[in-house]
């Protein structure tokens, strides 16, 4: 089936069918700056069947055995793989260019990393943690389902977000109402015509459509816990809005990661790898590293190897030769674009990069800063984009203090020949994840999430696990 037949035939999934909207939105492909399909939005009474249908359905569903959940998710997990081909096509044109990281085609590292993700979640059984067993009484905690959640995810990572959501919230007796962002909805509503026959009517529905939809979706009273992953400004909004009915939240919001390059490392092999955790799919990564941190002593050839980096990257569309990915979405583009404008009014250096690229599209090239201040805009705010502020550094202390100078703390890392000594640099940092030597791991058996403004609560691990689930205590006498 051709992709232009897929995409008239997308609809939101609502208790177990492709319900089409009535009206349909644009989506931009941000490689060439035109609509490069039309997606249908969910009405108001569309949005409640969804929220009706998930709390119907989950009774019966938090009654299904562990067992039978599992190899649910499992099969939603393979069924992605098995479609991987139309999801590709799909979100060529939601990201703008046909391949992703690797010079795989752009959807498969999603759909491989959820895949992985559903099996490792698969595998993971519900804790039971054993208070009390003594001659007279048994007390132990277990995991119970907390009803219906909200699983809204950002543009950078329609498929994988939507996913690892939906897997953990399901493991636990859940049942999901799934929004994607307009700006990439394609490859989530296609989810869920891949989806339908899998899991039982009711037990995840997804929902295109705007910011309205998104605010009706967290304030409906059939909704008990909201996941939300995006921007400060969008996660504080959930949280005000569920604040009100008391409800639960996972927020995984936005980062301003920091790298510390001590000066005892192979500058060659580091840039490489610190070029590719700051500029992989164009920066546009909460866990991208946004400032790096380099010792004055070699802070010259670690420039130098970065820029060598960045000059081979051609931020252009695929016929035009481009390997390099557009910013995804047009407001953020001119704001990665006024950022560093700004920056180099006040005297940053752009020592590759700089300036828009020119012509269709939204692209941006890989741009390397120097002679930036701790106030500069670039610094201070998360940029989002294909950035990187290099400042320079002479006292480690001072390194420190600056990387926890930010009112985020989602990751930061430290990179060294002393495994040792950056793993007490590392457990300086204000971070929900520091890492040494590398920058950006996930591992579906670790929490994910942040600190200050990064967020509240964790996916993944066992912590991922006890924010989708209600903690209940039971205590049984024995006599």
């Amino acid at each position: 089936m051709s992709v232009s037949r897929v995409i008239e035939e997308l609809g939101h999934l609502i208790d177990g069918e492709i319900v089409r909207g009535g009206e349909l939105f644009p989506v931009e492909n941000p490689g060439t700056g035109e609509i490069g399909a039309r997606c249908p939005a969910a009405s108001a009474e569309q949005l409640d069947a969804a929220c009706r249908a998930a709390a119907a359905a989950q009774p019966a569903w938090a009654q299904v055995g562990e067992a039978e959940r599992r190899e649910v998710i499992r099969a939603m997990g393979a069924a992605l793989t098995e479609n991987v081909d139309v999801l590709n096509e799909l979100a060529e044109i939601e990201k703008g260019v046909p391949f992703g990281p690797g010079g795989l085609p752009v959807a498969t590292g999603e759909v491989f990393l959820a895949h992985v993700f559903a099996e490792e979640i698969a595998n993971t059984p519900l804790p039971v943690d054993l208070v009390e067993d003594s001659d007279a009484r048994r007390v132990e905690v277990v995991r119970v389902p907390v009803g219906v959640v909200a699983a809204i995810s950002a543009w950078n990572g329609p498929i994988f977000l939507a996913a690892q959501k939906a897997f953990h919230a399901l493991l636990v007796g859940n049942t999901v109402v799934a929004k994607p962002s307009p700006f990439t909805p394609l490859t989530s509503l296609y989810m869920g015509t891949v989806w339908k026959d899998i899991v039982p009517p009711g037990v995840v529905n997804i929902v295109a459509g705007g910011n309205d939809i998104g605010a009706a979706l967290v304030s409906h009273p059939a909704v008990r816990l909201v996941s939300f992953t995006g921007g400060v400004a969008g996660g504080r909004a959930v949280a005000v809005a569920a604040a009100g009915a008391l409800k639960n939240v996972v927020l995984e919001l936005g980062g301003n990661d920091a790298a510390i390059v001590l000066p005892d490392v192979d500058v060659s092999a580091v840039a490489r790898r610190v070029y590719d955790a700051a500029f992989t799919i164009a920066g546009q990564a909460c866990l991208a590293i946004k400032r790096l941190f380099v010792h004055e002593s070699i802070f010259d050839a670690m420039v130098a190897e970065l820029a060598a980096h960045a000059s081979r990257e051609v931020a252009a569309t695929a016929r035009e030769g481009g390997t390099f990915p557009p910013i995804t979405t047009r407001a953020q583009f001119d704001r990665v674009r006024l950022l560093v404008e700004d920056a180099l009014a006040q005297g940053a250096v752009a020592v590759t990069g700089g300036r828009p690229v020119g012509g269709r599209g939204n692209f941006y090239p890989p741009t390397v800063l120097t002679d930036v201040m701790p106030s500069m805009s670039v610094v201070a705010e998360e940029q989002f984009g294909p950035v990187l502020p290099v400042i320079r550094y002479v006292e480690l202390d001072d390194a420190v203090a600056a990387a926890n100078g930010t009112e985020y703390g989602l990751c930061g890392s430290v990179w060294s020949a002393d495994v040792e000594k950056a793993s007490a640099v590392a457990a300086r940092l204000v971070a929900g994840t520091v890492y040494v030597n590398s920058h950006g791991d996930v591992s579906p058996s670790a929490p994910f999430g942040g600190c200050r403004a990064s967020g509240v609560g964790r996916e993944c691990g066992r912590p991922g696990i006890d924010a989708y689930a209600e903690l209940q205590t039971r205590v049984v006498h024995k006599t």
